[in-house]
């Protein structure tokens, strides 16, 4: 499967924010986006809920689970140690197939 190159406009202290978030979490900002389309792809919509909260309606604040924050850590970390952090998607999904294939 080819790779296409996609490009967006974003206020650079939110790009910035958002890498620093990301690379506390061992992703990169292309990564991170990879995760992101796949999550949409999967789930046939945005991958988590746009509600604004009754105490909260001016700022959103995405919450995520401190296990979910650990995990996402952990396997950060076990491909990096294991020579793969720097895998494509395709490259991911050929593994992922071989290893169904058994």
């Amino acid at each position: 499967m080819a790779s296409t190159l996609v490009q967006i406009r974003v206020d650079e202290k939110l790009k910035d924010d958002a890498a620093t978030v990301y690379e506390d979490l061992g992703l990169d900002l292309s990564t991170a986006v990879r995760i992101f389309f796949k999550r949409s792809v999967a789930e046939n919509g945005i991958p988590f809920s746009m509600r604004l909260g009754n105490s909260d309606r001016d700022t959103v604040k995405a919450r995520i689970p401190q296990d979910v924050l650990s995990a996402m850590q952990a396997m950060s970390q076990s491909a990096a140690s294991n020579g793969i952090s720097d895998m494509s998607l395709e490259e991911i999904n050929t593994e992922i197939d071989a290893v169904r294939k058994r």
